[in-house]
């Protein structure tokens, strides 16, 4: 599972992943949705009406919809009260808890003394725990529900991207009441290799080219991989500070602190197509005109 696994950030060129068609592979990347999503004539009609209507939202699972932080600190102190371990409450550890893979953190403080046959027992039964913890997970983050409800009424269509298998995202979803707010999900079973092919993949569900989509994260590499796919990025300050999200395009709290008008701005520095890869024109100076005993 990729779950515990640290992800690379993905896309730092424009580069995206592949899918199959009936004739062939295809190549999907930053410049190809930016260019094959373009608004077609009657979208551009009802947009000019409703423009909240042209973005398109992906929020990211971990620590943006559901508060999995605390869920995967409980693992790691159950995991090592089971194992007879100590977790320091300071230092690196506290961090490897939460941002390195599951590997590296076994490998560091759960095997020092054991045989390498018990990474793959140790990584199960963490894995069995987090997601005891998962099912009783039943109340999204914070403001979230409201925000969710006023871009619902401002029919702004939303994805919501992990690692985490499809069958537990629907059934965590549901219990948080929040099934109807998404039209897009990305999971495991999509095969995304990075953060940002996640991201992409969700601008393909929700129809909406990359360039107008605004990301919500709480992780600088998330940051790092939106703006790679040429996508805004709102930062929620919690797991990292606000010194480290600095990068993020909006970085506020909590969701309280949004409204729909929000979204707007964000795009608002040079209009709509702000982000927009724009080709670089270049200026052929005009022949010089010669002289002749006519002209004269």
């Amino acid at each position: 599972n990729k779950l515990f696994v640290e992800e690379a950030i993905g896309a730092e060129y424009g580069e995206g992943f592949e899918t199959f068609r009936a004739d062939g592979p295809l190549k999907v990347d930053v410049d190809y949705l930016n260019e094959k999503l373009q608004d077609g004539f009657l979208q551009r009609i009802r947009y000019a009406m409703k423009p909240d209507e042209a973005y398109g939202l992906i929020f990211s699972w971990d620590n943006v919809v559901a508060g999995t932080r605390a869920l995967k600190r409980k693992a790691w102190e159950q995991l090592a009260f089971e194992e007879g371990k100590d977790i320091p409450e300071e230092g690196d550890m506290h961090k490897l808890l939460f941002y390195a893979g599951a590997d590296y953190v076994l490998h560091k403080f759960f095997l020092s003394d054991k045989a390498e046959n018990e990474l793959n027992r140790l990584k199960l039964r963490f894995s069995q725990i987090y997601y005891d913890n998962l099912v009783r997970l039943e109340k999204p983050m914070d403001g979230l529900n409201d925000w969710l409800e006023a871009v619902y009424t401002a029919r702004i269509p939303c994805a919501v991207v992990s690692s985490l298998d499809r069958r537990n995202m629907l059934e965590a979803l549901e219990r948080m009441g929040l099934s109807k707010y998404f039209q897009a999900i990305v999971t495991e079973e999509d095969g995304m290799e990075s953060i940002a092919h996640r991201f992409l993949s969700a601008a393909v569900k929700l129809d909406r080219k990359p360039s107008k989509c605004v990301v919500f994260e709480d992780d600088p590499r998330g940051v790092t991989a939106a703006h790679n796919c040429t996508m805004m990025a709102v930062a929620l300050i919690g797991a990292h500070p606000a010194y480290d999200l600095g990068q993020a395009d909006l970085t506020v709290a909590n969701f309280s602190e949004l409204s729909v008008i929000n979204l707007r701005r964000l795009f608002a520095n040079k209009g709509s197509s702000f982000m927009d890869l724009q080709k670089q024109i270049i200026e052929k100076t005009p022949p010089k005109r010669k002289l002749t005993i006519d002209t004269i």
